[in-house]
């Protein structure tokens, strides 16, 4: 059972490869080192949380990001999506990515304020 938790806040989407990868190549390894982990998209952030938007993402020298939310969701990583942003981008809670669910900004503070550490990209 994991005694840390890490919260990843994630601002950028599809549109900038780096930024949108990162976040997923940390959450995979803080997964895998036995560290909760929930990531927060929010603003361009919630269409990576948008099932099939990753698929054609590609940074230089990392994985596909299609291949990094699929470990993140084998992992049993958890996604919170603004609620507010998810909806101005016609994004609805069926057509998320597995373990992400939308929420209000409570939620947030909730996370954010119980974990070990946070980080944004």
């Amino acid at each position: 059972m994991a005694v840390e938790k890490l919260v990843i806040l994630v601002t950028h989407g599809p549109e900038d490869p780096e930024r949108a990868t990162v976040p997923f190549v940390m959450a995979c390894a803080a997964l895998a080192s036995d560290v909760d982990v929930v990531m927060g998209f929010q603003v361009d952030g919630v269409r990576l949380a948008h099932a099939g938007d990753a698929d054609t993402v590609q940074a230089p020298e990392f994985p596909p990001l299609a291949k990094l939310v699929a470990d993140f969701v084998e992992l049993g990583g958890k996604g919170l999506v603004c609620g507010p942003c998810a909806k101005s981008r016609g994004i609805t809670a069926d057509s998320l990515i597995g373990g992400a669910e939308i929420v209000a900004a409570a939620r947030f503070v909730a996370e954010i304020t119980s974990a070990t550490s946070c980080v944004t990209y």
